[in-house]
């Protein structure tokens, strides 16, 4: 398997990578524009344009782009995430150069029909309101915001209804004009693909777009705080985030490692401290995130309100122990488990397809993977620990909602961290 990168003239990117043997192939382009880059008056446009790319084109209605797709067995999906949109198809081989046709078409020729975009406000409305009565999801927008407070990182990627409800064609060219430049984007293509036949097809499709100068990104600026909302619940949520290390930070595969290890399955030590010898909840776990230039690990719980107070301060106190006491099994089971998810992850054409998109998007390449399971293998005992010890020293950020009036606050829990 070998990845191939082009460049065109107007520095629109492409990368591919053949799997032999398969079948079929995901392709699809990805765009360096997310929630972060919206302003405030306009978020939520991101992924309002997301919905909106698949609701007519100049050449094709919204029924046309999906039948055409699933007439050939595949299927058409799109996500937006705080730095990026993604828009991508997954096909048999010999219909690659339909699935790229349709893909282009939505990003080049979108209509904005003035009935779609009243049609699709109401989906994105529900879409919010779902969220808002999942207490396990919006408890994580709660979080952002508190932990980003004041600045793009910290908004909601769906936007708050209010804005939504004003959003018009203006709002969505206005954002595509912006942002969909060339040079933001990259057309990534795994499986049964031919590198040559992309790049002719990709120069046909892309290579008339004008280059644009990039705009400038809003630094993140990590600062910690608290957001509460006692409610009537069954259970208390609790989501709790320290700074950590973002993508092109060299402590990223250490932070990663910790996470796993602190919290990442059912042998970790959160999970077997909180749950198994104590039974104070039925979920709890810790991940870290990263993006270009910031990062955080997150510990999520759900519990009884007369449990919060004490998970609360055990997920503190396991935290600081680990960084002292974690052994070199705990660290080297971390190892295995992430080496193995990013392994079993690539066995499929859409995994390398993002592979592919969001390693040339962060680092300006595609690392060998055998590259990135040595950094993996790299991270010793020491660096793992090191890991904790820096979220440790970090300000909490806290976000709260149920019957959690007995939970400790933020304040609280960072003198717990510094004692």
């Amino acid at each position: 398997m070998t990845v191939q990168i082009h460049t065109l003239p107007n520095g629109f990117r492409i990368v591919t990578e053949r799997m032999p043997g398969l079948a079929s192939a995901t392709l699809g382009v990805w765009i360096a524009a997310g929630g972060r880059h919206e302003r405030e008056d306009e978020n939520g446009v991101a992924h309002f344009l997301e919905h909106m790319a698949f609701k007519g084109t100049e050449r094709r209605s919204a029924l046309q782009i999906a039948e055409e797709i699933e007439d050939v067995g595949g299927y058409l999906n799109a996500y937006t995430s705080r730095e990026a949109t993604a828009y991508y198809a997954r096909v048999l081989e010999e219909d690659t150069a339909l699935a790229l046709d349709v893909v282009a078409d939505i990003l080049r020729a979108p209509v904005f029909a003035e009935e779609e975009i009243l049609r699709e406000r109401g989906v994105i409305l529900q879409e919010i309101g779902q969220v808002l009565d999942t207490p396990d999801d919006v408890i994580f927008d709660w979080l952002q915001e508190a932990a980003f407070p004041d600045q793009p990182m910290g908004r909601s990627i769906l936007g708050p209804a209010e804005r939504v409800k004003r959003f018009d064609r203006g709002h969505l060219n206005e954002f595509v004009g912006a942002h969909y430049t060339p040079g933001r984007m990259i057309l990534s293509a795994a499986g049964a693909v031919d590198h040559d036949q992309i790049v002719r097809q990709a120069e046909a499709l892309f290579g008339d777009m004008s280059p644009a100068a990039l705009a400038d990104q809003t630094p993140a600026l990590y600062a910690g705080g608290e957001r509460r909302s006692v409610k009537a619940l069954e259970q208390a949520h609790l989501a709790l985030a320290l700074p950590g290390p973002g993508y092109r930070d060299p402590a990223f595969y250490a932070g990663q490692v910790f996470s796993i290890a602190f919290g990442g399955g059912m042998s970790s030590r959160l999970f077997q401290e909180a749950r198994e010898k104590r039974g104070l909840c039925y979920s709890v776990y810790a991940q870290a995130a990263g993006w270009s230039d910031a990062g955080m690990t997150t510990i999520y719980a759900g519990t009884g309100g007369e449990e919060i107070r004490g998970l609360a301060e055990l997920a503190v106190d396991e935290l600081k122990r680990a960084a002292e006491d974690l052994t070199e099994a705990e660290a080297s089971r971390a190892r295995a488990q992430m080496k193995a998810g990013l392994l079993m992850g690539l066995e499929s054409p859409s995994g390398r397809c993002e592979r592919l998109a969001r390693s040339l998007m962060i680092w300006g390449r595609v690392p060998p993977i055998e590259e990135t399971a040595a950094k993996i293998d790299a991270v010793d005992l020491a660096a793992t620990r090191a890991a904790a010890e820096r979220l440790a020293e970090g300000a909490p950020a806290l976000a709260l909602y149920g019957p959690v009036q007995d939970a400790p606050d933020a304040e609280a829990l960072a003198a717990r961290l510094a004692a």
